[in-house]
């Protein structure tokens, strides 16, 4: 069926292209976060270590204060003494990127960075290695949110780059994600990255962020499902809105590197997806993911007909080892689906 509401364009008809250079350019944190401080974050006092994590990381971004000057004997008090790498251990929903992109803000230097994982290993993908370290080298920060381990050889690749950025003084600041209802999986994310980037562990401090799932807060956790005609009148009240049955952009994500989906979605206003079903294929599941992500990050409505996309992900899948990344891009299609 095709849509009849005005401004519509189809995401399967785009092809598109970055260079290094925008790649580079591209590494601030996602407009949502525009404005993103220390003050801003609203720690739950239900969960102290979000409190404690918040102290923590603003002296990481700003140092701790100047000690106060005694007598001509008084002995001058230590500063605590920080790792050049923070990283920030929890669920979902808990607000590390918030404080991730915090940290961004509030590290006084030109040079600095804010990127996912992937977009880090895009960057590694289209200039090289060696012109990757070259460009980011001299940098004070790099903000690395949603640190993957799913790949060792992109795993081992961002461990040798950042123990090279990190030995020319470079800060690093990193998260990861734990789901918040399995019980003591936080420390074994902790140890699993740390593990991971063994090179590099003692350039580290693990933050633990505990807490629910802020997206939860305010829904009932499911994603709504609108009829045809529901659909076509939300996507025409925007001035902009994507339309796209939902096997088509899988297929087409398929085409388009991981990456570049930020720019699937350059000028639109809302996602419109038809006909949802669940996934049943591992690596359309995480294209599917990857571009929930960028989706999110531009806080872009989604409209769709067909099965709830929080059921978009099997049981099979959720019980299997990517669990922790559609947990996560479940939550984040329920608050899209009600944005």
């Amino acid at each position: 069926m095709t849509s009849t509401a005005t401004g519509i364009v189809h995401l399967t008809e785009r092809q598109p292209q970055l260079s290094g250079e925008e790649m580079l350019a591209s590494l601030v944190p996602p407009p949502q976060f525009d404005d993103a401080t220390f003050d801003s974050y609203r720690a739950d006092p239900e969960y102290p270590s979000q409190d404690d994590a918040k102290q923590l990381l603003t002296t990481f971004a700003v140092g701790a204060p100047e000690p106060k000057r005694g007598g001509l004997f008084s002995r001058k008090p230590k500063a605590p003494e920080m790792k050049p790498g923070v990283y920030l251990d929890g669920g979902f929903g808990v607000g590390k990127t918030h404080l991730l992109a915090a940290i961004y803000h509030a590290v006084p230097a030109r040079r600095k960075y804010f990127g996912s994982f992937i977009e880090y290993t895009a960057l590694v993908g289209a200039i090289g290695y060696k012109q990757t370290v070259d460009l980011l080298r001299g940098s004070a920060l790099l903000c690395i949110d949603e640190f993957e381990l799913d790949d060792p050889g992109d795993t081992m690749v961002m461990t040798r780059m950042l123990g090279e950025l990190v030995a020319s003084g470079t800060r690093l600041a990193a998260t990861s994600n734990t789901p918040p209802n399995a019980l003591g999986e936080g420390r074994f994310a902790a140890q699993d990255f740390l593990r991971e980037i063994h090179a590099m562990a003692d350039s580290f401090q693990t933050v633990r962020i505990d807490g629910v799932d802020f997206r939860q807060r305010s829904f009932d956790g499911h994603a709504p499902v609108l009829d045809a005609k529901a659909y076509e009148k939300e996507l025409a009240a925007f001035r902009t809105a994507s339309d796209d049955g939902f096997d088509e952009l899988i297929g087409h994500l398929a085409r388009v590197h991981p990456s570049k989906y930020i720019r699937l979605i350059d000028g639109v206003q809302a996602v419109g997806l038809r006909d949802v079903r669940q996934l049943t294929d591992q690596s359309e599941a995480l294209r599917f993911v990857a571009f929930v992500d960028r989706v999110y990050d531009a806080e872009l409505p989604i409209r769709a007909t067909g099965a709830p996309l929080d059921e978009v992900f099997g049981a099979d899948m959720l019980a299997g080892g990517y669990r922790k990344k559609y947990l996560r891009a479940i939550s984040r299609l329920v608050a899209s689906t009600h944005a």
